[in-house]
């Protein structure tokens, strides 16, 4: 008798999603979150970009850098001073260190229980620095160069 044993690798081991409910779960994410990139070439292209952008990061955060033109809104304080600052008719994009914080995603989920249309900022600050991107801190403008790993060095976008 004769047993198969068919190996399945740890990527396959659960299959993929069926193609319609990949296209739903990706359509949706791209919803709820944006790119850096896409948010700075929004941002540096001439008229009024339909949103806002909002650092939910601290004052000692904000003040050691921060998006150029972002309002600077700290999660905690989002109930009590949202309505003062934003307007509801205008989108939301909000941000925070980077990857390993989830400070933007509890200030989209805070602005959303209030009404506000939001996207998160895939990155966070850190992305946005090493992609090269200006940023703003208490001194001054600065600007790095691209971090290879995370924008081409000698192309004018991504391509993706």
């Amino acid at each position: 008798m004769s047993v198969s044993t068919t190996v399945v690798n740890p990527v396959l081991r659960v299959a993929p999603a069926s193609p319609a409910d990949a296209a739903a779960y990706f359509g949706a994410s791209l919803a709820f979150h944006a790119d850096v990139s896409d948010v700075a070439a929004a941002l540096a292209a001439d008229g009024d970009p339909g949103f806002v952008v909002v650092d939910s990061r601290s004052t000692e955060s904000w003040d050691q850098g921060h998006i150029p033109g972002a309002l600077h809104l700290p999660t905690a304080l989002i109930p009590e001073r949202a309505a003062g600052l934003l307007d509801s008719s205008v989108p939301v994009v909000t941000y925070c260190w980077g990857p390993g914080c989830n400070g933007a995603t509890r200030a989209a989920l805070a602005l959303a229980q209030l009404g506000y249309q939001v996207k998160e900022m895939l990155g966070g600050f850190e992305y946005w620095v090493r992609e090269g991107f200006e940023f703003e801190t208490w001194e001054g403008r600065e600007r790095r160069a691209a971090d290879a790993l995370t924008a081409p060095v000698d192309a004018a976008e991504c391509g993706c």
